[in-house]
């Protein structure tokens, strides 16, 4: 295994400085909603503020791209300077430019086979009032509808005592997502909505599979909230739009299907709940 450097906050500010400076260079228009749903922070302590134990949060994020993470970060970053991890899978930790940075922003590696370690880490920086981001849908959706979530935010949050809280992201997926490469005509000045929803408390004792399942309703709640306001009106059958508004994103069901090819080939993990 290649040596991976500890975690480094310098390193950390220096990648979000560097999604600052391109988001300043594309000219992307971010226009968030629901605010005020994000917790409170500390007073400043040093070059970012620092959170107290129980102070933690698990950030549920829609995935229709794959600059969704790093849009919640740099909002998070410009409010409060609060620092983000977030569960990343063994492939991209294994990546011989990726891994060092994963290592050095201090995330959580989710292992191939066994993800108990994993958890524990996760609840434990939970506990110690850190933010952890996860994707609980775990991949790309193409049908870009909210498409059938993992418990494992549910149960983290739950055993940690801290909150969820909801974030739908709409338009990133035009700049970057899977089978759509990246187009300077396409991103310059483009809009990119972002709706936090009101904190979800699960007891310990939580029934974590209707919770999950309330979970995918707010996340897509949120994704329709986007889309009623977005300010880039969509051609007939634009590939961004999702399939019962006139794009030609697959359907739900066509995406099943894809998702179910991914797996027979080994492009995607089988998918797991526990």
């Amino acid at each position: 295994m290649p040596w991976l450097p500890p975690p480094n906050d310098r390193f950390y500010r220096l990648i979000v400085w560097t999604g600052q400076f391109l988001r300043w260079a594309l000219r992307l228009d971010v226009l968030p909603t629901g605010l005020d749903h994000l917790p409170a922070m500390g007073p400043l302590s040093g070059p970012f503020r620092q959170v107290s134990p129980g102070s933690g949060a698990v950030f549920a994020v829609t995935h229709f791209g794959y600059l969704d993470f790093a849009v919640l970060e740099l909002l998070l970053w410009r409010r409060d300077r609060a620092q983000l991890r977030f569960l990343v899978h063994q492939g991209a930790a294994d990546h011989w430019l990726a891994g060092p940075a994963i290592s050095a922003s201090g995330h959580v590696v989710v292992g191939y086979t066994d993800r108990s370690d994993a958890y524990g880490a996760a609840v434990a920086k939970l506990r110690d009032g850190e933010y952890l981001a996860v994707f609980p849908e775990a991949g790309v959706s193409r049908s870009f509808t909210v498409r059938e979530c993992r418990t494992g935010a549910v149960r983290m949050a739950a055993e940690a005592g801290v909150p969820v809280i909801p974030v739908s992201v709409w338009g990133a997926h035009r700049v970057l997502t899977r089978g759509h490469g990246f187009s300077l005509r396409r991103s310059w000045r483009a809009p990119i909505r972002v709706h936090v929803a009101e904190p979800i408390v699960f007891p310990p004792d939580v029934d974590v599979e209707a919770a999950t399942g309330m979970l995918r309703s707010t996340l897509q709640a949120g994704i329709d909230r986007c889309m009623a306001d977005f300010p880039r009106r969509p051609e007939s059958g634009a590939w961004w739009m999702p399939a019962h508004l006139g794009g030609s994103a697959p359907t739900d069901a066509e995406r099943q299907l894809l998702d179910a090819a991914d797996i027979a080939a080994g492009r995607r993990r089988t998918p797991r709940t526990k």
